[in-house]
């Protein structure tokens, strides 16, 4: 089957990972372009992927499906700029922050296929999470096409309502500043309780990986695996317990709805 041609609106650190990623799983370089205003991010896509780059937005969104990998604060202008290009109708994917639906199909207009994504750093390192949320001109075999980019470094989950973007914006968007904030903490206290700062930051890593592996593989939930290690009387559940005590639960709640509260105050100024 012949795969659609992709292009990708800006050349920076998500496109290379989303192309590098495609390119693991056999997508044809061929048929991929990357348009940037920057020659040395041209060049480096081109020697490092082998595939074809640009300076011309307008010549990119001539392929079947648009990434727009660029700022949110650039997003309008660039869409606006290309708009005449869409008469194919191509499918856009966007993975701006802050930038709704409804902004998206002003600037592309109301009868483009447009896919709203929020992907999240370690699709850097092909371990990614995306939430996708696309409008009623997406058709399925464009929804299947949108799903093998993004799964091309992780995973994605589709969405019923675009407002759940928020919601995937506070867990897995901004969910990986929370895990290092977790490993930050243990490796200092690691140290404070006698560790070598290596040994410390060694012992962290490999749990954090541990940890999330085994969840991943287990047929149980988190809360279930917790237990599983917490044994009664015991040196984790003297640890569990304080954390409990202290409310962490309560402070996640907190924290994870002051995202969802400035995810939407975002959107709001993006629309301004």
């Amino acid at each position: 089957m012949n795969k659609p041609t992709l292009a990708f609106i800006g050349g920076g650190n998500m496109a290379t990972s989303l192309i590098g990623g495609l390119l693991e799983k056999g997508y044809p370089a061929s048929n991929i372009t990357a348009s940037d205003p920057m020659k040395e991010n041209r060049d480096r896509l081109s020697q490092q992927f082998g595939i074809n780059t640009t300076d011309d937005n307008n010549k990119a969104a001539l392929a079947d499906i648009i990434v727009l990998a660029i700022k949110p604060q650039v997003i309008k202008q660039v869409a606006e700029d290309i708009r005449p290009a869409l008469a194919h109708q191509p499918l856009i994917i966007s993975i701006a922050a802050g930038i709704t639906m409804s902004s998206l199909e002003g600037w592309l207009g109301p009868q483009t296929p447009i896919v709203r994504c929020m992907p999240n750093t370690p699709a850097l390192v092909q371990t990614g999470a995306a939430g996708l949320f696309a409008n009623s001109q997406v058709d399925k075999a464009q929804q299947t096409a949108a799903g093998e980019v993004l799964d091309a470094v992780g995973i994605s989950c589709w969405l019923e309502k675009e407002a759940e973007i928020d919601a995937v914006t506070a867990v897995s968007g901004s969910g990986p500043a929370y895990f290092f904030l977790v490993m930050e903490a243990m490796e200092k206290v690691g140290i404070e309780l006698g560790l070598s700062p290596e040994i410390a930051r060694k012992l962290t890593l490999q749990t954090a990986l541990g940890a999330a592996k085994m969840a991943i593989e287990s047929d149980v939930d988190s809360a279930e695996l917790r237990r599983r290690v917490t044994s009664p009387g015991g040196t984790t559940q003297r640890a569990i317990e304080t954390f409990l005590d202290g409310d962490l639960p309560g402070l996640f709640s907190k924290a994870m709805t002051g995202a969802v509260e400035r995810a939407q105050e975002m959107a709001k100024e993006m629309a301004d």
